[in-house]
């Protein structure tokens, strides 16, 4: 796989090594339910595209974040390079699919230091589900 993962409290780091095209699951990643409990119902999903050299961005790039619990309405935003390309209330559910605007992150991109950033504030405490959650970046 071309990806590392950092985990900390609320937070996951994954940094591309080289862009994986295609659905690419948490548990894909390494990640296992376990991991991925957010007793405070935050959430900052960090990933660096830094190096990953030739890409091409998925024509919708997509994330979709599932988890165990049925919560309540749920904050995203979506920042790329420190720019606000997102922000959305998410309604009832056990999941949510955020959907990105491929030519704004185009228009983002750096020669070098390339970052996505997910934040998340959910009503309450959530455990994710690392075979259900997944980012499809590249083609």
């Amino acid at each position: 796989m071309g990806e590392l993962i950092e985990l900390n409290q609320g937070e996951i780091k994954i940094k591309f090594t080289a862009p994986t095209s295609g659905k690419l699951t948490f548990a894909d990643m390494g990640l296992k339910d376990e991991d991925l409990v957010l007793d405070g119902g935050l959430l900052r999903l960090v990933f660096d595209l830094e190096g990953i050299g030739e890409h091409n961005f998925f024509k919708m790039p997509t994330i979709e974040v599932a988890y165990a619990e049925e919560v309540g309405e749920t904050h995203w935003q979506c920042d790329f390079n420190e720019e606000t390309i997102l922000d959305k209330m998410d309604h009832h559910g056990h999941s949510t699919v955020i959907l990105l605007d491929r030519k704004k992150i185009e228009s983002l991109e750096h020669r070098h230091e390339n970052t996505l950033v997910v934040h998340a504030e959910f009503p309450q405490g959530v455990h994710l589900k690392a075979a259900d959650s997944y980012v499809t970046l590249f083609n």
